[in-house]
């Protein structure tokens, strides 16, 4: 098995980010900080492994800003965490699984975040989005695998005082998909 010892700086897709005010539509669209990304596949992986809890609901997210899992399948997990934390994350992680059959899998570079807020947002990513984005069909704290105009996405709605998304795609589609909630966002802000 190949092992990295030492990571190369990631050209982000999107540039870096930029703190920008919000345009007239209220909605802030902006691409994530580089972050580490891990999948993890494991069936009775217990309640944790790595102080993140595994034995969350299917299409919940838990954590905070600088380290969260979301639990995608019955058996599948998306992490994210600091870039430097990738490494001594993934080992601890494989640790607390020993003796388990599981597959974990560092995909930082094939995932690009974009974070979306304000209280129009949910407009915005409803144009290319069938799911119920109210707080009933999609509260804070779900997280799920959907579609975004021709492109899949994971879907996470963060808590806040006014809704906060974070959209992951793949980065062959990031162009398209930061492109795609612009142009919504802009119909969002026109239509009023």
């Amino acid at each position: 098995m190949l092992e990295v010892r030492y990571r190369t700086a990631r050209a982000l897709p999107l540039g870096r980010p930029e703190t920008t005010a919000p345009d007239r539509s209220g909605i802030l669209i902006r691409p994530a900080d580089a972050e580490a990304r891990l999948t993890l596949r494991v069936r009775d992986p217990g309640r944790s492994a790595a102080d993140l809890l595994l034995d969350r609901p299917i299409n919940t997210v838990a954590g905070d800003e600088g380290r969260w899992i979301a639990r995608l399948g019955p058996d599948e997990w998306l992490i994210g965490t600091a870039e430097y934390e990738a490494d001594a994350l993934a080992a601890t992680i494989a640790a607390d699984l020993a003796g388990k059959a599981h597959a974990l899998v560092d995909i930082s570079h094939r995932n690009v975040g974009i974070d979306l807020s304000g209280a129009h947002a949910a407009i915005a990513l409803n144009a290319g989005c069938p799911l119920d984005l109210g707080e009933a069909g999609f509260p804070e704290g779900s997280a799920t695998r959907t579609l975004l105009g021709k492109a899949e996405i994971v879907l996470i709605r963060r808590p806040g005082p006014s809704p906060r998304y974070r959209v992951e795609c793949w980065r062959s589609f990031a162009t398209y998909v930061h492109g795609f909630l612009q142009e919504a966002a802009f119909g969002v802000g026109h239509g009023e």
